[in-house]
């Protein structure tokens, strides 16, 4: 399963990302709302999380 993780704040989307892929899931990262946008314009994910509270 591949997952983009959209996070501003890097600790803990490095946490995410770390424990994900120990569980065996290809894991993306996003800091943005304009990243996260770019990427999935590119790529296809089965499962997109979000941070509620990302600025912008």
């Amino acid at each position: 399963m591949k997952i983009l993780i959209v996070e501003d704040e890097p600790t803990l989307r490095t946490s995410l990302v770390d424990h994900l892929q120990r569980d065996g899931y290809r894991c993306e990262q996003a800091a943005t709302y304009a990243q996260a946008h770019e990427k999935i314009k590119l790529y296809r994910y089965d499962c997109v999380l979000v941070d509620l509270t990302l600025p912008g």
